[in-house]
């Protein structure tokens, strides 16, 4: 599996991909930093992770959407299909160099945090919490970008199904307090506050495991098929 993580991971410096991803949200994350921030004159790190999180609705696409579509378009999933190394390590992989991305993203965002050190003395706890909390759906949207991009070989219907499910996650509560613990981007909300919530933390790691194996599962049955 390790092979499948370094190539993917590779692929996307090799291509404008990770570049275009990390770009874009530290572009979004520098607006957010102002308006949010240095404008109000806070040291308040966290509080920009609460629009950043709206950039992954939009830019995990990015990651995602080619991951496998363009491997079924291009002909070289039938590669993948028959060689040796299982499906589910195939998908791991995927899934791991992508989260790896994000990881050196969320990395690159300690510039700001340096910044406000400057000026005052921002709760690193407080700050760790939120990265984690961050990571833990930008997982969530990397599976199931993971899982539309499996399901399609057109990248741009995947991009699109993929911002579509999210936005659509967003509204979920409007419907009903039922469905609050539905909304992917409404969990988030406690770790800003360096909350760690057993529930929330569980159903992201439940809903990234399901659309994983939803994944593995359409791949097997193209697998069969074949």
């Amino acid at each position: 599996m390790w092979a499948i993580i370094k190539k993917e991971f590779k692929s996307y410096f090799f291509s404008p991909v990770g570049y275009v991803f990390i770009g874009l949200f530290l572009i979004m994350f520098s607006i957010f930093f102002y308006t949010d921030v240095f404008k109000y004159q806070s040291v308040n790190f966290e509080y920009i992770f609460y629009s950043g999180a709206t950039i992954l609705t939009f830019i995990i696409p990015i990651l995602t959407m080619r991951t496998l579509a363009e491997e079924r378009k291009s002909g070289t999933e039938q590669l993948l299909l028959t060689s040796p190394v299982s499906i589910t390590k195939i998908v791991l992989g995927k899934f791991i160099s992508a989260t790896l991305i994000v990881i050196i993203t969320e990395l690159c965002t300690f510039l700001y945090f340096g910044i406000l050190s400057y000026f005052g003395t921002p709760h690193i706890t407080t700050a760790l919490v939120t990265l984690l909390g961050f990571l833990l759906l930008a997982m969530s949207y990397i599976s199931f970008g993971l899982l539309a991009s499996s399901i399609t070989e057109n990248q741009i219907i995947a991009g699109v199904i993929t911002i579509a499910f999210f936005i659509f996650s967003w509204f979920l509560p409007n419907f009903s307090d039922v469905f609050a613990d539905f909304s992917l981007i409404n969990l988030f909300s406690n770790f800003p506050y360096g909350q760690i919530d057993l529930a929330d933390t569980v159903i992201y790691i439940s809903f990234t495991i399901m659309c994983l194996l939803f994944t593995i599962i359409v791949m097997q049955r193209r697998k069969s098929v074949r």
